[in-house]
């Protein structure tokens, strides 16, 4: 399988150059020459997590050795998920939620990037690369501490992550700013989300800059769902999602199933969409937004404008104005047209909106408001004893609307993205219960109501140390990645 950019389709890589690289040279993102087809269902009815794992990431990575597969898979999905099957399907009256946040960071992004670094440290071995990768990621909250935890005291790698100052949760940044590792780094930055990401796009496409770090010995790499490497994985969990319905009797073979996920920067339900080219079958893909509804008025007018304020919301992970894989989705629908990528990639630029007429999938866009957000968390405490973070909120009352709207009774997976004590104060205010304002105290509370225990790995944060508390402007990351590397500009 080869890769091409999606602004420049000469520039073709195999997949551990573009694993390694991230993005393009002139700012596309990579996508794979074809859909390759799932196999049988009768083939994947009785694999394993790890075994359907493999099985993906063999169709799309094959300049990868069996071997090298193998080690990623059972390295990544080991004792570091609570779950044996290292996700979990929750069915309620309404629908199936597909619970990815059982991972060490209890969200979803840990679903890829516990096996990027076995991915990227394969690529590099094997490309004989002698300079050292510094993984540079923005973050809305969810990514950044994935990518630290998955790339932590990796010898020949550092990670550095950038978030929006103010715009992540209070247990999201001390996930992150108590970080350990001697290559980890983190900052905060003046801004929303789309500043720190738009400001990394920039770093990365900055010729001079990258070629200054490649003479001091470092190559720039990405852990964001920009990187192919990323988004490959992510595809698994739907594959599995579905083959547990089939297992419970939920569906039969080859019945269809509506997909439902609450995404910002559009990673998440585009490996849903590789997922039904590659013959999974999928009703409908229904993309939820929170107040930030740019891609719910996009899919609805067809209007791409992300000239408006960004409000911060209880959802941070979607708190998010440009979809960076939003531009994958528009090549493959365009019929893979690399100057319609570029022209509308160039408007998003230079006029901040663009339109799209020209549909291929059908995806069912709508968006969930604070309010609505809360009602849902209490509706299903209450009527399923079942308690769910914001973003999956968002993407119930998505599916509510859409069930009153076309009246479809199609089984439907809902993508559960975050663990609820990551928000418990949302979640807390929203069931109608006290807080006292006190983080840890809080989590305790939201464990007693639901039963169940503060994760280790959250109930640690109360004592761990605040490691990095550097805060700089966009402008200033530059010089921010420069100080951590140790190199002086002048050099």
């Amino acid at each position: 399988m080869r890769y091409f950019s999606t602004r420049d389709k000469n520039n073709i890589v195999s997949s551990k150059e573009a694993v390694i690289k991230g993005i393009s040279e002139e700012g596309g993102l990579f996508v794979p020459e074809t859909f390759p087809s799932l196999p049988s269902l009768e083939e994947l009815i009785d694999l394993s997590y790890k075994e359907v794992a493999y099985k993906i990431l063999s169709l799309y990575f094959t300049d990868y050795t069996e071997e090298e597969l193998w080690k990623a898979v059972n390295g990544a999905y080991d004792e570091k998920f609570r779950k044996e099957s290292v996700i979990e399907i929750k069915s309620t009256k309404k629908a199936h939620f597909l619970e990815l946040f059982h991972g060490p960071t209890l969200a979803f992004k840990d679903m890829a990037l516990t096996i990027l670094p076995y991915l990227l440290k394969a690529a590099v071995r094997t490309r004989n690369i002698d300079k050292k990768i510094v993984i540079l990621t923005a973050t809305s909250g969810d990514t950044g501490k994935a990518a630290l935890e998955g790339f932590k005291d990796i010898e020949g790698i550092n990670v550095i992550v950038f978030y929006p100052d103010g715009g992540v949760s209070p247990i999201q940044r001390l996930q992150m700013v108590t970080q350990r590792g001697n290559n980890t780094f983190v900052s905060a930055i003046k801004g929303n989300f789309d500043d720190a990401q738009s400001g990394v796009k920039e770093v990365f496409s900055d010729v001079d800059f990258n070629g200054f770090l490649e003479k001091q010995g470092y190559i720039l790499s990405s852990a964001n769902s920009i990187n192919i490497g990323r988004l490959i994985p992510q595809i698994t969990y739907y594959v599995y999602g579905y083959i547990e319905l089939l297992r419970r009797k939920v569906i039969s073979k080859g019945e269809k199933i509506n997909i439902v996920v609450p995404t910002g920067n559009f990673g998440n339900i585009l490996a849903a969409y590789y997922g039904k080219r590659m013959g999974l079958p999928v009703n409908r893909l229904i993309c939820a937004s929170n107040n930030n509804k740019v891609l719910a008025d996009f899919f609805n007018t067809g209007i791409y404008d992300k000239e408006r304020d960004l409000i911060l919301t209880s959802s941070p992970s979607m708190d998010i104005l440009v979809s960076s894989n939003l531009e994958r989705f528009l090549f493959h629908i365009s019929g893979n047209d690399e100057n319609i990528t570029r022209e509308k990639m160039t408007e998003l630029r230079e006029r901040g909106k663009y339109y799209w007429d020209d549909f291929k999938e059908n995806i069912y866009g709508n968006f969930t408001d604070e309010g609505e957000t809360s009602y849902w968390i209490k509706r299903v405490y209450e009527g399923e004893d079942y308690i769910i973070d914001p973003h999956t909120a968002v993407a119930y009352g998505v599916y509510m609307k859409y069930l009153e709207e076309e009246k479809d009774e199609t089984k439907t997976l809902i993508a559960s993205t975050a663990s609820p004590f990551k928000f418990h104060k949302k979640v807390l205010t929203s069931i109608g219960k006290g807080i006292t304002g006190k983080d840890f105290r809080d989590l305790e509370g939201l464990a007693k109501v639901s039963n169940t225990k503060v994760p280790k790995h959250l109930a640690e944060l109360e004592v761990l140390p605040e490691i990095h508390n550097t805060l700089c402007q966009k402008d200033e990351m530059r010089d921010v990645i420069l100080k951590f590397l140790k190199v002086n500009k002048n050099d």
